[in-house]
């Protein structure tokens, strides 16, 4: 227990923990933890990618086996990514975010914050990003940071306290994604948490780019894509318009991501054949998957149009670079060094790549992130970004070549600038998020371009949300995740609707007077959580509401077979002493039995019957016939006790009742029905008139009504509040009062 274990202290540790809180410490070991497991992942997928490569390398004498290197590596990767998931923990596919946001939610999803889940998110998370798929990591680490915070308070008894608090702050470990984890995951955010979020999310980043520095990737602690963008001029305001440009495309370019995404699962789940197939053969599809995509992406064949040898890192590298790579569209005046010389091709200019380059990752990362394995889609629709806002810097290069003459000085064109901007604008659009601009910011190391980085962004998210909901809700309503979606922008019409058009009308309850087979009934039909308590059926009074599983405990305490054995002992107990009472005979009762005795024993003396039936049977069926009379007899007996029981009165004192159940009115409207159920974290409540149940909403019908199924049936008068019966009969006897006076008036007998 936690008493124990901090009794087990010694004073200097109890000191300490007094002192500095366990918040602190509970916050630095996560932090710490999720340090690790970020550079242990990223240091392993950096080997897998190199093997790759090597092995790529060291067949350059005969292309049919660098073929093969370079298709079959991945293949076995994601193929024991996908097996080892599936076996160990299904519940690992996937980024985890829309599961985290039904989580935070307050929904119970088992298995999803358990230990083999961490494994098998880890594992098969560095076999997916080691195969160079285009897949993403930063989804999943929230996922694998709310594994850490739920495993540490649930094996660190010491920190059991603070479990709910942390997995609010969970989630903003992964760098640089504090405001990213908070958008992605959270419809209401408590601010109290928000230092949490970024103590953990600093001392995670220090940790992770301390072991870069030990590990000799890097120098010192600097930004991870560094650009050099020059300070003083980074842009001219004649160049909003491109990036407003950018912004627009990369909105609708989000939304077609979505919308392809989506399109590929369903079509996959409504084919039958396949689906049933697929099912049998689960590593089959990640396999013709991965190899599809490496062989588009192979180098001496198609891949040479795309850049296809480069990894995402280096790809997003090369497309950030400041330097123009082409002026006037003409390959030989790219200067090429280092990577960037996998975007040259002698037969194709930079515009026709960075094309091909958008056009196949764009579906390509698409159909990669439905393979059942740990991944996410941030990094590929990133690099997509930067890749069309670079070729939109080159264009303006082309057409400007000079630069931009303003008020006599010329500002050269920078096409890294705006791979930047088209990188945060087309992710943010994609997620729904304007972090992605702070993710920009921080990944680049360069704060220069954050006017038209956060113009495109909100634009890209304008257009998108229009559209297309965002990936991660997307994928909650594929797989029909219980989660409430917002309420979209400009829908007035559903400002009008209210919880009486929306509301079940048709409420399962039981009364307070109910018996235990109403009971029954009641538990047979359908498998709601709660079940709400009236006063009676007439007067339909809420009372409270009770767990299925405490009307069940009732039932079954009823019906146990411990009660059952009660009621026999009982019963034998009450024969016995009935037995027992007897009186004395008399001579004359002794003479009649006697002469009953006589006439039984000469009546039974005749040898001539014969038991021919009993010899026709054996010994086993006459034992068989003999159990199965005194089974049915005893079946019979306990349906009659148990018919017996179900006619009692239910007794509720031994049941958890809740006597203040949530309420909503008839004239609650949806806007603010979808704020509570936010904010509280409800999945039903009950609607009440003056005290009377008449219905009850749940999630299921706000997102009818949201989704615009439901319209509103125009405003209703509410009905006059109901009276007392005395008032009631009050009333009555004065209108017939009245009535009996209009009667005998003068005007009546002149009518009459």
């Amino acid at each position: 227990s936690s008493a124990s274990l901090t009794g087990s202290f010694n004073p200097v540790d109890k000191f300490l923990i007094s002192r500095v809180g366990e918040d602190w410490i509970f916050l630095i070991l996560l932090g710490l933890v999720m340090a690790l497991v970020s550079w242990v992942v990223d240091f392993c997928i950096a080997i897998c990618l190199q093997a790759q490569k090597w092995m790529y390398g060291g067949l350059d004498s005969n292309i049919f086996l660098q073929y093969l290197a370079w298709v079959t590596y991945p293949v076995v990767l994601i193929t024991f990514s996908a097996g080892f998931t599936q076996i160990l923990a299904p519940q690992a596919v996937g980024s985890g975010i829309p599961e985290m946001k039904t989580i935070l939610r307050g929904v119970v999803l088992k298995e999803y914050l358990t230990f083999k889940t961490f494994v098998a998110k880890v594992i098969g998370l560095t076999c997916a990003l080691g195969s160079g798929m285009p897949l993403g990591k930063e989804g999943p680490f929230v996922h694998i940071a709310s594994l850490c915070a739920a495993l540490l308070s649930k094996f660190m008894s010491l920190f059991g306290g603070i479990y709910e608090k942390a997995l609010c702050v969970c989630v903003c470990v992964c760098v640089p994604g504090v405001l990213f984890s908070i958008e992605v995951t959270s419809t209401f955010f408590a601010v109290r948490n928000y230092w949490r979020g970024f103590f953990a999310a600093t001392f995670s980043a220090f940790i992770f780019r301390v072991l870069a520095v030990w590990n000799r990737d890097e120098e010192t602690i600097t930004a991870l894509f560094k650009t050099r963008f020059r300070l003083d001029f980074p842009f001219d305001l004649q160049e909003l318009p491109a990036f407003a440009v950018i912004g627009i495309a990369s909105g609708f370019g989000g939304a077609l991501f979505v919308y392809l995404n989506r399109l590929i699962v369903q079509f996959m789940r409504k084919q039958k054949t396949i689906n049933r197939f697929l099912m049998k053969k689960r590593l089959l599809y990640p396999a013709l998957v991965t190899l599809l995509v490496s062989t588009l992406t192979f180098p001496p064949g198609f891949g040479q149009f795309m850049a296809g040898k480069l990894t995402q890192k280096e790809s997003l590298v090369t497309l950030l670079d400041n330097r123009t790579w082409a002026k006037h569209g003409i390959a030989e005046e790219f200067d090429y060094i280092g990577h960037s010389q996998a975007w040259q091709h002698p037969q194709v200019n930079v515009f026709v790549t960075l094309v091909l380059f958008i056009v196949m990752k764009f579906w390509m990362s698409a159909l990669a992130t439905t393979i059942p394995v740990p991944c996410g889609a941030f990094m590929p629709v990133f690099v997509i970004g930067a890749a069309f806002g670079r070729l939109v810097g080159e264009s303006m290069a082309a057409w400007f070549p000079d630069g931009i003459h303003s008020d006599g000085t010329v500002y050269s064109i920078v096409p890294g600038g705006y791979a930047v901007v088209g990188a945060a604008a087309l992710s943010g659009a994609v997620t729904h998020t304007v972090s992605t601009a702070v993710i920009v910011f921080e990944l680049t190391g360069q704060i220069s371009h954050i006017l038209p980085v956060m113009i495109a962004v909100i634009l890209a998210n304008a257009v998108a949300q229009s559209l297309q909901p965002s990936l991660y809700d997307s994928i909650i309503r594929i797989k029909k995740l219980p989660y409430l979606p917002e309420l979209g922008w400009g829908h007035h019409e559903k400002y009008n609707i209210r919880v009486e058009d929306i509301m079940v009308r048709d409420v399962r309850y039981i009364t307070l007077n109910c018996c235990y087979r109403d009971l029954q009934n009641v538990l047979m039909v359908g498998n709601l959580k709660t079940l709400a308590l009236v006063e009676s059926a007439e007067s339909m009074i809420l009372l409270g509401s009770i767990e299925r599983a405490q009307l069940q405990a009732l039932l079954s305490r009823q019906l146990s077979r411990a009660r059952r054995l009660e009621y026999i002992r009982d019963r034998s107990v009450s024969e016995k002493k009935n037995l027992s009472v007897l009186t004395v005979p008399s001579k004359n009762d002794e003479n009649q039995r006697a002469s009953q005795e006589v006439r039984f024993q000469v009546r039974g003396h005749s040898k001539t019957v014969k038991w021919e039936w009993s010899c026709n049977l054996s010994f086993k069926s006459m034992l068989f016939m003999f159990s199965s009379l005194l089974l049915r007899i005893l079946f019979l007996q306990i349906a009659e006790w148990e018919e017996m029981q179900l006619d009692e009165q239910v007794n509720f004192d031994d049941c958890k009742i809740d006597p203040a159940p949530f309420q909503l009115v008839e004239r609650t409207s949806l806007h603010k029905t979808h704020t509570i159920f936010s904010l509280l974290g409800l999945d039903h409540a009950y609607v009440t008139s003056i005290g009377r149940l008449i219905g009850m909403v749940s999630l299921i019908e706000l997102r009818k009504a949201i989704e615009g199924s439901v319209k509103a049936k125009g405003v209703k008068l509410r009905p006059p509040p109901g009276q007392f019966p005395g008032q009631r009969h009050q009333q009555q006897r004065e209108r017939g009062h009245r009535a009996a006076q209009a009667v005998g008036s003068p005007q009546h007998l002149a009518a009459s």
